[in-house]
């Protein structure tokens, strides 16, 4: 069969749910250029280079910050530990009232010519002047020179800071590790120097027996303990004891007088 123009010149069937105008079909080209141009669109050399400093800056970036990972979990026990001290410090802080010079709870450390530490405490600290803190019932913590303990303590007491000189009135007190127990009136410490004097009269108690004198000298480094008289020893005499270390009846004593 043959085909040719429609009869009686009729124009072909147009369905005109797919007519466009010119119009539409200008902005549907226009809008397809666009997105074909911006898909195919040449990097600029401006472009190339901001990329290339991004890579460059991520290899040095990227290490350094896994570096810093790895120091601080290193670094994590010693700072634990620092912010424990810290915590510390500060609850003793809030344990502290002071009020017009007075301090409650007062601490003072400090270190003697032999690099031994000692300790001062009180129940109530009054700063007088920059060397001068009037103390309430003080406790002085020293070592002796073997590295025994011993501490005194009293009713009133005075520190000079700048002296490291300490002086005790009042039911002073005096206890050694090795169980000695001297008591007197007042007593002076040097604690720079290791040295407790008295001139006052004392008593003492210990392993050696009793002893009654009208002053002392104590030197803690050089091991020395000098008593003045007149004044009364009673020592302990081990000699009734029985064989094998059992002892007999009650021990006997000596009573010497001091010169």
């Amino acid at each position: 069969m043959s085909s040719g123009p429609p009869p009686n010149g009729d124009k072909p069937p147009r369905r005109e749910d797919f007519a466009r105008s010119a119009d539409q079909v200008a902005r549907q080209r226009s809008l397809l250029h666009q997105d074909t141009s911006r898909l195919r669109r040449v990097l600029r050399p401006g472009d190339i280079a901001r990329r290339q400093r991004l890579v460059r800056w991520a290899k040095w970036a990227l290490p350094a910050a896994a570096l810093l990972l790895l120091g601080s979990i290193a670094l994590w026990p010693a700072l634990d530990r620092l912010i424990n001290m810290q915590r510390g410090a500060l609850r003793e802080m809030e344990n502290l009232h002071v009020t017009s010079g007075n301090m409650l709870g007062a601490v003072y450390r400090g270190l003697d010519e032999h690099d031994r530490p000692f300790m001062i405490t009180a129940d109530q600290a009054q700063q007088i002047s920059q060397d001068r803190i009037n103390l309430t019932r003080p406790v002085a913590d020293t070592l002796t020179q073997g590295g025994d303990w011993m501490m005194v303590s009293a009713a009133q007491g005075v520190y000079l800071q700048h002296e490291q000189l300490l002086d005790l009135t009042q039911d002073v007190a005096l206890y050694r590790e090795d169980g000695v127990i001297l008591t007197g009136v007042t007593a002076d410490m040097d604690l720079r120097q290791g040295i407790i004097a008295s001139d006052q009269w004392v008593h003492a108690e210990g392993p050696f027996g009793m002893l009654d004198a009208q002053g002392v000298l104590l030197s803690q480094h050089e091991g020395i303990a000098q008593f003045r008289g007149p004044g009364r020893l009673i020592l302990n005499d081990d000699a009734h004891a029985g064989p094998a270390g059992h002892p007999s009846a009650p021990h006997a004593s000596q009573t010497e007088p001091i010169r």
